[in-house]
């Protein structure tokens, strides 16, 4: 289910999906790089104004799942038009910032991105642009990454399939007169 906070920038509404922390793995697999396993915890949130702000941090796991080494880390900020354009800036822990353009599909919340423009510091390596899609699939958000480098042509380097992560306080804000020590509710 999706909920639309009643503080959402009205703008903002068609990606209302997107919001909340999201948790979950994927398979990661480049030329020149070694095909992991990843954790990701990713996480869109508002202040009222007309953006979702976006945090994605991925670590490499073992054959046991357990986190082994960070991956990547991004950050940025995703708008909407009113003709369901969406445009994202976004910042790589390893130098790279881009503009990302898309378009939310017709009547289901599935986004398609690509690369507009990339900078690069000298320590990034190299990446000549992108392409995402992300969908939110009964209430799972997944998302298949492309990439290409001057060396490599454009093909899908990172997916992974997300669950939303719920906090308990949020669950009790909406309970009323709960008993203080627990067994009373039990009675």
């Amino acid at each position: 289910m999706i909920e639309i906070p009643s503080d959402l920038n009205p703008a903002l509404v068609p990606l209302a999906f997107l919001l909340g922390n999201w948790e979950g793995a994927g398979v990661a697999d480049f030329p020149g790089t070694e095909k992991c396993n990843f954790g990701q915890e990713v996480t869109f949130t508002h202040d009222g104004r007309d953006f979702l702000e976006y945090t994605s941090h991925t670590w490499v796991l073992d054959g046991e799942g357990k986190k082994v080494a960070p991956l990547e880390t991004e950050s940025g900020y995703w708008r909407i038009d009113k003709d369901r354009k969406v445009e994202i800036v976004m910042i790589r822990d390893g130098g790279v910032a881009e503009v990302w353009y898309g378009e939310l599909a017709d009547q289901k919340p599935q986004i398609d991105l690509a690369t507009d423009a990339v900078a690069r510091t000298a320590a990034s390596g190299p990446y000549s642009g992108g392409k995402r899609l992300y969908g939110y699939v009964n209430s799972d958000l997944m998302w298949v990454g492309e990439k290409a480098t001057p060396e490599v042509p454009l093909r899908p380097y990172m997916s992974a399939h997300l669950k939303k992560v719920v906090d308990p306080r949020e669950w009790a804000k909406d309970i009323k007169d709960l008993p203080d020590d627990g067994i009373a509710f039990f009675k």
